[in-house]
């Protein structure tokens, strides 16, 4: 089993930053990807971003390409989301993610792929 918690959140103007951390513990050599997702009110989980763990690709969804950044320090076990020119649209609460072995692209963009989630962070853009 893996544990995540997250940290970072918090309320921004719109056009600012924000960096999200994901730490990782426990059975963490069998992590295979580790991603992020976000909720906003009244909406359905939304995929964000995820790092593939056996070559290190990186997929985003289109809604944050250009804008947000995924990375990763295999030393500290953690997976950090640089978020810059925020939008009030990216307001939702943000979740870290984590899953067991190696899939393909498409199927790391399902939140159903994953078996381990944090506790979950919000992000406010005020406008």
């Amino acid at each position: 089993q893996v544990q995540l918690v997250e940290s970072g959140g918090g309320l921004v103007q719109a056009g600012g930053s924000l960096r999200l951390s994901c730490a990782a513990s426990g059975r963490t050599f069998s992590v295979g990807a580790m991603g992020w997702f976000c909720q906003a009110p009244g909406k359905e989980h939304e995929f964000v971003a995820t790092i593939r763990w056996a070559d290190n690709n990186i997929y985003y969804g289109d809604s944050v390409k250009g804008r947000f950044t995924i990375s990763r320090d295999k030393v500290k076990n953690t997976v950090y989301l640089q978020m810059n020119s925020l939008k009030p649209e990216d307001t939702a609460v943000y979740y870290c993610a984590t899953r067991g072995g190696t899939t393909t692209s498409q199927a790391l963009r399902s939140m159903n792929q994953y078996d381990a989630w944090g506790q979950g962070t919000q992000v406010t853009v005020s406008s």
